[in-house]
């Protein structure tokens, strides 16, 4: 946990490729299988629409700010960090990438997950995959994320009597920061809560990503747009625009 922070954005992002986040929650895991963590780390990763919503919605940046690892999943972050700092960011750490190398790195050390979100039956069919793709991969659990605050402690017992190491929340940006401060206290013995947002739609419900040559060049939120126009393409409208104004005025080493 002693990776260097860029303020990006306004908020403080972890210089980390996806590499190096592997190995933090591999030593996480040893640490909370020890009982040296006592509660789990709140692990989130910010873009462009979160960065716009972050310094608009004051509960969302309440829950931002009590984040102990902040990743870069947009590369409109990683462009801003090579105008405005000394030291770059890497790479883009997308989550949706990211589950690759965690799963991979999970397999090998037996490190077991948990999966909750997404509409009824994708979180399965999601770990379903994973598991063909990675042998060995143990994940002891899995629950859709349609549920009231008043489910939450008997979802938290769930997963710790699993005893998953890790628990992947797709909630949906602010449904899931929300989550994860809400439920540190009652996940003694977990080691992560990682928050994926719409991950489990990609290996379980069968929305694809943009081609690489736009996730290179910034522009997955356009493919998006163009793929649900009603939904997303007003939202991006006004967020990028905040996002773009933050990004200049409020990044620095």
């Amino acid at each position: 946990m002693d990776k260097p922070k860029l303020m990006i954005g306004g908020l403080p992002v972890m210089r980390a490729t996806c590499a190096e986040l592997c190995d933090i929650m591999v030593a996480d895991t040893a640490l909370a299988r020890s009982g040296a963590l006592a509660l789990p780390r709140f692990v989130t990763s910010a873009n462009g629409s979160l960065i716009a919503e972050y310094h608009v919605n004051r509960d969302l940046r309440a829950a931002v700010d009590q984040a102990d690892i902040i990743d870069a999943d947009g590369m409109s972050l990683v462009f801003a960090s090579k105008i405005f700092t000394d030291q770059p960011l890497q790479q883009r750490t997308a989550t949706t990438d990211f589950l690759m190398g965690a799963s991979h790195v999970a397999a090998q050390h037996d490190i077991t997950f948990y999966f909750i979100g997404a509409k009824p039956g994708v979180a399965a069919r999601a770990a379903d995959n994973l598991r063909h793709r990675f042998h060995g991969l143990r994940i002891l659990g899995v629950r859709h994320g349609y549920f009231s605050d008043a489910d939450i402690p008997a979802i938290c017992e769930a997963v710790r009597k699993s005893g998953a190491d890790v628990l992947w929340v797709g909630l949906g940006t602010p449904l899931q920061e929300r989550f994860a401060v809400r439920a540190r206290e009652l996940l003694a013995g977990v080691a992560w809560i990682r928050t994926c947002g719409g991950l489990f739609d990609h290996y379980g419900g069968g929305v694809s990503r943009a081609p690489g040559w736009m996730q290179t060049l910034g522009l997955e939120w356009l493919y998006r747009a163009a793929r649900e126009p009603l939904r997303l393409g007003w939202r991006y409208l006004v967020t990028n625009p905040r996002a773009i104004y933050h990004l200049i005025t409020k990044t620095r080493s």
